[in-house]
């Protein structure tokens, strides 16, 4: 996928979730995926940031997207179930889903890690891509060519001091997506995939990375290239896999 230029509007008259839309990954995602003719809808918790990038979407003249505001940390069962049936009455399909909302609070020791601290994070980083997604499989499976996309972190794969909640919750994501990637075989039109996304420019590694130059890693659009890839049809039957964006980017 290095340098993977996308067949212009290959993702056109397709319908993609992306949570965590208003900022960061999220919000070049959504203009990345709109851009190339899909129908975003764009989930978060801060409606104002949402309005946003739908400002941005629409000045650029592609296809209208849709506002979803929604606390994954406060969600249950009966609303996504009920986001679903939303997403099926209003654009009668879905196509893609990208699991971008991530709660990280700070680097500290586990020791001072509250439970409650550390069952929001779990409920933002993990419980909701599960429950979302399996609310949307009866959609997903319909698609002709659906795909599910986790945005995850290098520290689920390096264990280090502090990282505490946010490491784990990312490591049981990307648990999630290879069991489910096994039990999606049988239906070879839907794949599931994890992105590392590493050093560029985001919120949260502002908080996670203090001492870096912020403003000279790459900007999020730099590793667009891979989401493209995994949302098209051009990566059909890969699945259960983990792409680190700067090095495929």
């Amino acid at each position: 996928m290095k340098n993977y230029q996308p067949p212009r509007h290959h993702l056109q008259d397709r319908v993609i979730l992306v949570t965590g839309a208003g900022q960061g990954i999220g919000r070049a995602a959504a203009r990345a995926f709109a851009a190339q003719g899909a129908t975003v809808i764009l989930l978060g918790r801060k409606v104002k940031q949402l309005e946003a990038v739908y400002d941005e979407i629409e000045a650029a003249g592609d296809p209208q997207p849709l506002i979803f505001p929604l606390n994954l940390e406060k969600t249950g069962e009966d609303e996504y179930k009920a986001l679903a049936e939303g997403i099926y009455q209003q654009l009668g399909r879905l196509d893609g889903i990208l699991h971008n909302a991530s709660r990280f609070d700070n680097l500290s020791p586990l020791e001072i890690q509250t439970a409650e601290q550390f069952s929001g994070i779990l409920q933002t980083n993990l419980i909701a891509p599960f429950s979302l997604t399996k609310a949307c499989l009866p959609l997903l499976k319909r698609a002709p060519d659906a795909s599910v996309v986790v945005t995850s972190t290098t520290a689920a794969h390096h264990p280090a001091a502090y990282w505490g909640a946010h490491a784990i919750s990312k490591s049981a994501a990307e648990m999630l997506v290879k069991i489910w990637a096994l039990e999606m075989e049988t239906f070879p039109n839907l794949r599931i995939n994890t992105v590392i996304p590493g050093a560029v420019q985001c919120p949260q590694r502002k908080k996670s990375h203090p001492g870096e130059v912020h403003a000279k890693l790459p900007q999020a659009e730099a590793i667009m290239p891979l989401y493209l890839y995994l949302m098209g049809h051009d990566s059909a039957g890969v699945s259960g896999q983990v792409f680190e964006a700067l090095k495929t980017a």
